[in-house]
């Protein structure tokens, strides 16, 4: 029987946090976003795999998908400015002063972010996208 994409997104995320690596689970969001491509957490989530498998490319895509989505999502915006950062690009400063506006307003944002911070770290020590935007949202 073939899964709905909400168990396949809840089995890749469990999958995740037991340490599966980002690109055994790429393939796995990749068809949740095909399967449910309204899903905003599911583009935030492959942007995510994407970026701790040094693919700023497609996490860029995906991060775009997903802000598009979801606007109001601080991490979708972080993953967009990480992803945006890694390629180079110009223009992160108005996604930062967002993604700040919105942890102002919400503690429970501000704490799932600097969780996921601080993982990215763990899995990508020397992750320097990373380190300024912790810098720009943490230490503002």
């Amino acid at each position: 029987m073939t899964k709905t994409p909400e168990e396949l997104f809840q089995e890749g995320l469990e999958r995740y946090q037991a340490g599966a690596s980002p690109s055994d689970l790429i393939p796995v969001f990749k068809e949740v976003c095909d399967r449910a491509p309204k899903n905003g957490n599911a583009w935030t989530s492959l942007a995510w795999l994407y970026l701790l498998d040094s693919k700023p490319a497609p996490a860029l895509k995906a991060a775009k998908t997903a802000v598009k989505l979801n606007p109001h999502d601080p991490q979708s915006r972080i993953n967009m400015v990480l992803a945006m950062l890694d390629l180079g690009e110009k223009g992160v400063r108005p996604h930062i002063e967002m993604a700040q506006q919105m942890l102002m307003a919400s503690s429970e944002w501000l704490e799932e972010v600097k969780k996921n911070l601080e993982e990215g770290l763990s899995k990508k020590p020397d992750w320097k996208s990373l380190i300024r935007v912790k810098q720009w949202l943490l230490e503002a």
